[in-house]
């Protein structure tokens, strides 16, 4: 009994010891992050997992392939370890008589082709950002949240570093963090580099403190404008008045502005993860603003209120998206909202917005057998699939489509109330209760028509069940109608579009002829299915050469456009398809056309309504 004791006590010491690690930065700008650990260990056999489904990113995406160079030690003599045969993310070993942890050394590589999320670049040679789950093993079966860890960042010379995890101490080469969960540190990214820039937001009643934290490629990329900090500091009051509580002792944007890394957003409950081009806060203010909210509402909708299904304790159960339309959709609805409230953009640039979501959705084939709620639950398989042939695949679609899912239940909430709630009243009941330290609060489908149903009742669950499962080919804009806007087309270049033909550097057809080009090469991304150049026999991957006998070039396209709308000929693209060239007639002589929202003067403007400042 007294060695059962003994035995209970010396693991009850173990569970309580943290697993340290000391990051070794000093070689990011050759792409590689080495890691030393100590995990404590009792002797027998032992298992040691990789973080493989990271939040977020919805699937089992660590980059286990880019961790290399590992080995272990106990008692300073080497231990050896064998992979698991079926599990990839696993390591199998055996802790020797005595041993009280296990040290291991390994090495992240960081990629440099085009990958998504953490497994994407992330090091260049005047930054770098640290993603902990890269570069931490642990035991599984134990929550994230029960087990702690201690972390340090070597740096290279003269960098410098902005995180929200809780620094312990720091020098000029070195900062060791508080000790916290795993999750709080795989929570909780690093960025570190030679240009970096902290902006502390003006204070906002009842709000912690936020900062923006930029780290760019030079020291151009990361000035801001005058009223940068002022313009944010709206973001955040927009937030309160809409949830009424802030689930965070504070907030960081933690935002990389360089051409070298992957570009995207990845949320965490007191920062977030936003990567983007160089020139973003010369070029592309508007784009900026969509990440950033965007990121910032998951700290109430994805952190703090998830679904059930996405629940992953220990990065190693896989996770449901079946509740990703509200997870990502929602989201994307409220940052762009919250976006235009604060004022980061104008009410014309979402109906621009709005518009070109509707109108892609509008002529999209593949409605016709996958419906939404499919992407949502095949996001794993969804996210990083091709360009080519995407209207017939469709693709992480429950981002934009629950645009118009959300605005049409705001619109409905309005009319089962005569206008006394609306959207807001849900989301402050929702994602409200008390501000404070993060929390997590799960739900499920029921919970969310149960709470719908306190605001407004009605059959939600048969409303929501229905735009999921719908196979319909036109897209669900009930919410614009019933708002007082319609659909139309015309030749004035709708702004977003715009501005996404610029960063993309593509040529946008898409809703006159049917393609859209890269810039510089004249190759074909992608084709919609049932519109001219389709139609034509015009396909993804081929190359235009030449318009109506001319060499190609966007010029010569347009004036092609122009002409064909004057006359009944087809405009003729010679087209190389890997070794081989054909002319295609494409029958088409609507000339340019772009998606706008218009007044329909029959109806009330309740999207000026919705659009509202609440500040």
């Amino acid at each position: 009994m007294k060695r059962l004791l003994l035995l209970l006590a010396f693991a009850l010491s173990l569970s309580a010891q943290p697993i340290r690690v000391v990051v070794d930065a000093t070689d990011t700008p050759r792409k590689i992050f080495r890691a030393q650990l100590t995990i404590p260990a009792a002797p027998g056999p032992m298992r040691l997992v990789y973080a493989k489904w990271i939040p977020g990113e919805h699937g089992p995406t660590g980059p286990i392939t880019d961790l290399v160079d590992v080995h272990f030690q106990a008692n300073g003599a080497p231990v050896e370890w064998q992979r698991d045969p079926l599990d990839m993310f696993a390591f199998n070993l055996v802790v020797p008589r005595g041993a009280t942890s296990i040290d291991a050394t390994l090495a992240y590589l960081s990629p440099t082709g085009e990958r998504a999320f953490t497994a994407g670049p992330s090091a260049t040679e005047h930054l770098a950002i640290v993603s902990w789950n890269t570069l931490l093993l642990f035991p599984p079966g134990k929550s994230a949240d029960d087990m702690t860890v201690e972390g340090s960042i070597v740096l290279p010379e003269g960098w410098t570093t902005a995180s929200p995890l809780d620094v312990a101490s720091e020098s000029a080469k070195r900062v060791d963090y508080k000790p916290a969960s795993l999750m709080t540190y795989i929570d909780s990214p690093v960025l570190i580099g030679t240009h970096i820039k902290k902006v502390e937001l003006p204070a906002v009643k009842n709000a912690p403190a936020h900062r923006i934290d930029i780290s760019g490629d030079s020291a151009a990329a990361i000035e801001t404008w005058p009223s940068f900090a002022d313009d944010y500091g709206k973001l955040v009051a927009e937030a309160g008045a809409l949830f009424g509580a802030y689930h965070f002792r504070h907030y960081d944007w933690l935002l990389t502005l360089s051409d070298n890394v992957a570009h995207f957003g990845l949320e965490h409950h007191e920062s977030s993860d936003d990567r983007m081009e160089e020139s973003t806060l010369a070029d592309y203010r508007r784009s900026l603003a969509g990440l950033l909210s965007h990121e910032y509402v998951h700290s109430w909708n994805g952190k703090y209120r998830r679904p059930a299904g996405l629940l992953s304790p220990d990065y190693q159960k896989p996770m449901e998206g079946d509740l990703l339309w509200v997870y990502e959709g929602l989201t994307q609805y409220l940052g762009l909202l919250l976006a235009t409230r604060s004022g980061l953009w104008t009410p014309d640039y979402w109906r621009e917005d709005v518009a070109m979501v509707a109108a892609g959705f509008d002529q999209q084939p593949g409605r016709t057998w996958r419906p939404l709620a499919d992407t949502a639950r095949s996001a794993q398989i969804l996210f990083g699939s091709p360009t080519a042939w995407s209207s017939l695949r469709r693709g992480t679609d429950f981002y934009d489509e629950s645009i118009l899912l959300w605005l049409e239940v705001d619109s409905i909430i309005r009319q089962k109330t005569n206008g006394r709630a609306s959207l807001d009243d849900f989301i402050r009941r929702f994602h409200g209760g008390e501000s404070g330290f993060p929390a997590l609060k799960p739900y499920t489908f029921d919970d969310l028509v149960a709470s719908l149903n306190t605001v407004a009742p009605y059959d939600w669950r048969a409303h929501l069940t229905a735009r999921l499962t719908s196979l319909s080919p036109r897209a669900p804009i009930g919410g614009l109608t019933n708002d007082g806007w319609k659909l139309v087309y015309n030749d004035t270049p709708n702004d977003v579009i715009v501005v996404n033909e610029k960063r993309r550097e593509i040529h946008d057809y898409t809703y006159s002829l049917g393609f859209s080009l890269q810039k510089d090469s004249g190759t074909i991304r992608d084709v919609v299915l049932g519109l001219p150049a389709a139609k034509a026999g015009l396909g993804p991957g081929m190359k235009v050469i030449a318009v109506n006998g001319r060499r190609w070039t966007r010029a010569a396209l347009d004036h092609a456009l122009s002409e064909a709308k004057s006359s009944s000929a087809p405009i003729e693209i010679l087209a190389q398809n890997g070794e081989f060239f054909r002319t295609y007639a494409v029958d088409y002589h609507g000339g340019a056309r772009y998606p706008h929202l218009q007044r329909e003067d029959s109806r009330a403007d309740v999207l000026a309504e919705v659009l509202k400042e609440r500040r």
